[in-house]
């Protein structure tokens, strides 16, 4: 999963992004209000920490901004600035999360983790598709109880696919959520990952299936009548981005 770090303090942030890294997130870091407004009106996250005294156009401008736009996109606000107050101000803007400075880092991936399986509509940390088990904390698979053998990239895409909760998402889509803004991508990767995924999940009744015009759908295949296993239950809400 993708996330946005917005930090003005350079050694604080590089050391948030290598514990975000080490947790497995992909982390894209701007060091200032505007720089993180452009991105946010660009690119996809799975969840932006914000600090909030930032050059250019504050924290909480930039959170304004990205609610006025109706970006569902949970934010952890992450400041020195720990008044009831500011905590107040974020939260009535839209923030979702609050975290003040000193942070303990891995307070700071749990927070994250929770946040964006929160915002799929998973309250357990681990997700079930069927034999398919996705543990949230660990960020590992288990097939029918077993391991799940994955390179990085392959348990990227098949993380983003079982956390939409049985919605489509097409392959450009799938690749803002997995690539950060640092690297280049070649127009076929998204699709050799998926096709990897897909011979490491034959013989399981989990599957990732190809919807045409809407990209790629993990789902239980099953001979019964299907139940709420991975799909979204008929006529409830679509999650965010749904």
């Amino acid at each position: 999963m993708r996330v946005l770090l917005v930090e003005d303090n350079p050694v604080l942030a590089h050391s948030l992004s290598d514990a975000l890294a080490n947790a497995r997130f992909t982390v894209d870091c701007m060091h200032d209000g505007q720089a993180a407004d452009h991105v946010l009106r660009t690119q996809d996250y799975a969840l932006v920490i914000l600090d909030l005294g930032l050059p250019k156009l504050d924290g909480l401008e930039v959170l304004r901004r990205v609610r006025e736009r109706r970006n569902p996109v949970p934010v952890l606000i992450l400041t020195a600035h720990d008044s009831v107050e500011d905590r107040v101000r974020g939260l009535d803007l839209g923030a979702d999360d609050y975290l003040g400075k000193p942070v303990e880092l891995v307070e700071l991936a749990a927070r994250a983790r929770a946040l964006i399986r929160r915002s799929h509509g998973h309250d357990n940390a681990r997700i079930r598709c069927g034999p398919l088990e996705f543990d949230s904390v660990a960020r590992t698979f288990t097939l029918a109880g077993e391991p799940l053998a994955l390179t990085p990239r392959e348990r990227a895409v098949l993380e983003v696919l079982v956390m939409r909760n049985g919605r489509a998402i097409n392959k450009e889509a799938l690749s803002e959520k997995i690539y950060g803004l640092a690297e280049s991508v070649s127009p076929d990767a998204i699709e050799i990952y998926v096709h990897r995924v897909r011979k490491k999940l034959e013989g399981s009744r989990a599957a990732i299936t190809t919807l045409r015009g809407l990209g790629y759908l993990l789902e239980t295949k099953e001979e019964a009548p299907r139940g709420p296993d991975c799909r979204r239950p008929e006529g409830s809400p679509p999650g965010p981005g749904g």
